[in-house]
């Protein structure tokens, strides 16, 4: 509460991009104050289904400035300098504030966000709106908002070792592991003292609590664990055809404790 007050934390969300989503950038905290009276946004892409090709805008290619991407947004030829990324199952992507990026189109993901609305849309590939009129861009004030720099690697590597929590990143507004089941997982969560996300990448499986509470989690389900509940099972649902696998997103908020400990793996972005 006194971090966010009666603003709840993140957003999670399942997006499924049939046509190629607009290329775009978040402002940090800092600069979203400023101008917006808001958060600024951090994201994290989990990729769950894809098709032959399909691909991401992340980043850039090139270390370019300010003077150089302007150059190439006058000239159209923006696309040139941005970096993109074939995509796979399980690959992860993390979104810091200033971080050009675009969903290609034919890509299912998992998507968690701190909860901000602020966008500044890039590029839209000309498209119009309903009403026959190019959608809004906000050029200038993504221009202050963008890291420029080139990094070597863009997608996120982490373990996927069956049945224990695997840390995929921890950032200052949310943890995120990837957890595959096949048994069940006695979780304590007395040590965060945080809610719990779960999202459901592959199969299903079932939440049990208070000894004979169980709730039932399916793929592409979202399933909030409250504070209060600090001791689950985590329990694989049998599944039918080759390659069956449950497979789930845990998330939640690591304390001020837990990220001194842990360190923050965005505070280079700052």
């Amino acid at each position: 509460f006194e971090r966010y007050g009666l603003t709840f934390p993140l957003l999670v969300k399942f997006i499924d991009a049939n046509d190629a989503l607009s290329i775009q950038v978040h402002p940090n905290d800092k600069l979203a104050k400023k101008r917006h009276k808001s958060f600024g946004k951090t994201e994290m892409w989990y990729i769950i289904e894809n098709e032959k090709d399909a691909e991401i805008v992340v980043g850039f290619n090139q270390s370019v400035d300010k003077r150089l991407y302007k150059n190439h947004l006058a000239n159209k030829t923006l696309r040139d300098i941005l970096n993109k990324e074939k995509v796979h199952q399980g690959d992860v992507y993390f979104l810091p504030p200033g971080r050009i990026h675009a969903i290609g189109a034919g890509i299912l993901l998992a998507e968690i966000q701190q909860t901000s609305d602020i966008t500044y849309r890039i590029y839209d590939f000309d498209r119009l709106d309903d009403s026959g009129k190019a959608r809004e861009l906000h050029t200038e004030l993504a221009l202050d908002a963008i890291d420029y720099s080139e990094y070597p690697d863009y997608k996120t590597a982490y373990d996927r070792t069956p049945d224990v929590s695997n840390r995929i990143l921890q950032c200052r507004y949310f943890t995120a592991n990837y957890i595959e089941l096949t048994r069940a997982l006695e979780m304590d969560y007395n040590e965060i003292d945080s809610f719990v996300v779960y999202m459901c990448m592959e199969g299903s499986f079932s939440i049990q609590y208070y000894e004979k509470e169980a709730e039932s989690v399916k793929k592409g389900e979202t399933v909030l664990l409250p504070a209060g509940i600090r001791n689950i099972r985590l329990v694989p649902e049998a599944g039918v055809g080759p390659g069956y696998r449950v497979q789930l997103l845990e998330i939640y908020i690591e304390t001020e404790s837990a990220e001194k400990r842990t360190g923050d793996v965005i505070s280079k972005y700052f």
